[in-house]
């Protein structure tokens, strides 16, 4: 990979060499004035030495670079610097890397050192706002340098598509770099990011990763806890109670042996006994298991959110229909608790009131000429009264007109009268039985027929008469 940020050596005389600090930004002349990369270059950069001094840096110019873009050329800013140094981000890497000049041990060792000192700058610089991302920082010689931030990023950017995995675009300020140095510590003792997943900034805001005590069980309490502490700074429900700038002092007073050295590697760990580790081990294992289960539930729902709702919505309606469906049919009447010759008594009084629904509950399988008439007229009736705005029947029972004298002609009379009922056959322990039923039916602007209907009942799987037949013969 082509390091866009990059230390080169200027010769200034035979005996002498000075170093120049160069950021290649990838971009053609035109492309350079045209997004005013021109401005970055008063963005000031710091230098804070070893024994504490910060003092501001500047780019002393810029120059056309051949090679290096897409248009064949690019423009490079630079400037001078005190002495040599290497990029922190590289300093991280070779803690993991199998190309290194180095044992894993003095990898971590200097990667530490290295750390130790950017905290320590960092927090001579307080709130004063400069690069954060190992990248645009080196570990010079006699102490640190930030890189200006606007122009190291763009120049990072050009150099690396990946996201900045060190830093949370939430955190300000000391914040930031407190948890950035929890980043950089979490890789040097554990060999990898806390964040493996592919949506970065997500896992930093929810505190999606390993904790450090189970990841490296072995790792001093208090440096572990401040590593965690750190890490959990873009967390909404943040626990820790702690700033960013307590962390990072807290953890210089852990790491650092002397005022500039850094503790031995090896000292912050303490030998765990079998049975601890296959504790540590087995808590491990349930952790990682029961965080992918809840974050990835977690975010399926929060990517599906809108259908989710929706299709929430659409099963409390269904849930809303179904209950209604059922209350109604446990609500429907039924002919519990009638004889035979009750049900078809019952059935005949319903017609005549225009109780189709009831009528539905006297009939299994039988003809609904008569269920379908008394709806007919019922239909009409309350239309005629919703039109005409009033509550009185329309319609006259035929009972009643009769007993009051049953003045012809019947125009608005509907029903049934002189009902007589003859038994057939069957009984009411046989689970069948048949009627002949006889009577008047009076409807609207007709003449009273004469109806003779033969009934068969039987039970239905409740035990309870239904009419499953009606035979009728009709005379005018």
């Amino acid at each position: 990979m082509r390091r866009r940020i990059y230390i080169s050596e200027t010769e200034k005389s035979p005996d002498k060499t000075d170093f120049e600090i160069c950021f290649d930004t990838g971009l053609d002349p035109r492309s350079f004035a045209r997004t005013k990369m021109s401005q970055s270059l008063i963005e000031p950069g710091f230098f804070v030495s070893s024994d504490g001094t910060r003092k501001e840096w500047k780019a002393s110019g810029v120059i056309e670079t051949d090679g290096c873009s897409r248009n064949g050329s690019s423009m490079k800013a630079y400037g001078t610097i005190s002495s040599y140094g290497k990029r922190l981000d590289i300093i991280l890497d070779d803690c993991d890397s199998t190309a290194s000049e180095t044992s894993p041990q003095e990898a971590r060792q200097t990667a530490l050192q290295a750390v130790t000192s950017w905290a320590r700058a960092k927090l001579l610089l307080g709130e004063t706002k400069s690069a954060l991302n190992p990248g645009a920082s080196f570990i010079l010689e006699d102490g640190v340098f930030f890189s200006p931030e606007h122009l190291a990023n763009r120049c990072l950017i050009t150099e690396d598509s990946k996201p900045d995995q060190y830093n949370c675009p939430d955190l300000p300020g000391i914040n930031a770099a407190a948890f950035c140095a929890g980043v950089m510590l979490y890789k040097i003792f554990t060999g990898s990011l806390p964040y493996q997943s592919g949506e970065l900034y997500q896992d930093m805001r929810e505190g999606i990763f390993l904790p450090i005590r189970l990841a490296v069980p072995e790792m001093e309490q208090n440096l572990s806890e401040l590593i965690q502490s750190a890490l959990f700074l873009p967390v909404e429900k943040n626990t820790a109670n702690k700033t960013g700038a307590e962390i990072l002092a807290q953890m210089l007073e852990i790491l650092s042996a002397a005022k500039t050295e850094a503790v031995s590697a090896s000292s912050l760990f303490t030998e765990l006994s079998e049975e601890e580790k296959a504790l540590i081990e087995k808590e491990r294992k349930s952790y990682s298991f029961k965080q992918t289960s809840v974050t990835t539930a977690k975010r399926f729902v929060t990517r599906n959110k809108s259908v989710l709702l929706g299709t929430g919505l659409g099963f409390i309606f269904f849930l809303i229909i179904l209950i209604s469906i059922i209350q109604s049919i446990a609500q429907r009447p039924t002919t519990e608790g009638l004889t035979s010759y009750g049900v078809i008594i019952a059935y005949y009084e319903a017609f005549s009131e225009l109780n189709h629904v009831f009528m539905q509950a006297c009939v299994q399988g039988a003809d609904k000429n008569d269920i379908n008439a008394a709806a007919s007229y019922y239909a009409v009736t309350k239309a005629r009264q919703a039109y005409e705005n009033t509550t009185s029947s329309l319609l006259v029972p035929a009972k009643e007109w009769l007993e009051r004298g049953g003045e012809l002609p019947a125009k608005n009379v509907f029903g049934v009268t002189d009902l007589t009922l003859e038994y057939l056959s069957g009984g009411e322990d046989d689970g069948a039985i048949t009627y002949r039923a006889n009577y008047l039916l009076w409807a609207p602007q007709e003449q009273s027929v004469n109806r003779t209907d033969t009934l068969i009942l039987r039970r239905d799987r409740r035990n309870n008469w239904r009419i499953i037949d009606i035979q009728r013969i009709e005379r005018y």
